[in-house]
């Protein structure tokens, strides 16, 4: 056996030990199923690090303010639903079901049409996988998310290949303490999440993480505008895209202070840069293609992800089906 071959091996080997003690000694608590996703107090400035290939929310409010209605008004409510960038590649994600999701208002007194939808700030690549700078120890996250309103409705954009259907009517009053529910929400919730981590396809499942994503915030929006007495319906069944990773019992790890930096923890540290550089971006057509291989070696072959969820690391024990994007359905409240 060669020594790198032997050395890979021991280094393995220590892993696997060392993530055993971890899940050991995390056993003394019990351990919330799924794990609660994190809110702050404030949404943090963003990095300079962080850039857009689109810029967010471009013709939105800069400071996320809606619109005040008056009591009087009717507001009709759509659903909205179009393939992942169908503005570039048309229906081409449509096609494996890669569907983004948003909410449609329109202003009975005012006939103004408004547009709210919930979205990475920087990409769904760059909330997916950090980058890895070479001056900073810990990989480097451009994993903000938030929730943008602006006016008008770009039915084409909607129809054409995807859905605009009207659900109902609200009163002004409920739109305008839904708007207040969702500048709370969006100051509270600030991080996407692209990943569902569930134990297996079955219906009876263990539920390991949620996503936080465009469709989780249009379903907390229906959800809200049902206890604010809205009645909404569908014609249709209303399917959403979940990305599923399946795993054994995740072991957590900790954060970057915790991992990155400390002497003792050199092996795991340098595991996860390797593992997420893997996943780096700005690859060439044939650094891709090796990518993808070692992507296919590290999941399926060595049964590992590295999961980055509330700011912390976990360890997924990988098994079949690995990965899989669904399009299920989620009824309305």
């Amino acid at each position: 056996m060669s020594h790198s071959v032997l050395s890979h091996s021991v280094l393995s080997l220590r892993l696997l030990l060392f993530l055993h003690a971890l899940s050991q000694s995390r056993c003394a608590g019990l351990q919330q199923w799924p794990v609660p996703y994190r809110r702050f107090d404030s949404r943090p400035d963003v990095d300079s690090y962080c850039e857009a290939l689109y810029p967010f929310c471009p013709t939105g409010d800069r400071d996320g303010r809606i619109p005040y209605m008056r009591d009087s008004d009717v507001i009709s409510v759509y659903r909205l639903q179009t393939p992942v960038w169908e503005f570039k590649y048309g229906d081409l994600l449509g096609k494996f079901h890669i569907m983004h999701d948003a909410i449609g208002f329109s202003s009975a007194e005012t006939g103004a049409n408004y547009t709210m939808e919930w979205y990475e700030l920087f990409q769904l690549g760059n909330c997916t996988f950090p980058h890895l700078r070479p001056e900073v120890a810990a990989p480097f996250w451009c994993n903000q998310g938030a929730a943008c309103f602006f006016e008008g409705i770009d039915d084409e954009h909607w129809s054409q290949n995807g859905t605009l259907e009207k659900l109902g009517e609200i009163t002004g009053n409920q739109f305008n303490d839904m708007a207040e529910w969702v500048q709370s929400d969006n100051e509270t919730g600030i991080y996407y999440e692209t990943w569902t981590v569930r134990s297996d396809p079955s219906p009876n499942t263990t539920v390991w993480f949620e996503s936080y994503d465009c469709s989780q915030f249009v379903h907390r929006t229906y959800r809200k505008l049902s206890e604010l007495g809205a009645k909404l319906s569908s014609r249709t069944q209303t399917n959403y895209t979940k990305i599923y990773l399946y795993s054994g019992e995740p072991t957590y790890l900790g954060n970057d202070s915790a991992i990155f930096g400390q002497p003792a923890l050199k092996n795991l540290a340098m595991d996860i840069r390797k593992f997420y550089y893997t996943f780096r971006p700005h690859q060439s057509i044939m650094d891709f293609a090796l990518s993808l291989l070692e992507a296919y070696t590290k999941v399926v072959l060595d049964k590992s992800f590295y999961l980055y969820y509330n700011f912390e690391y976990w360890f997924l024990p990988m098994k079949p089906p690995y990965v899989q994007i669904t399009y299920e359905e989620v009824p309305l409240p």
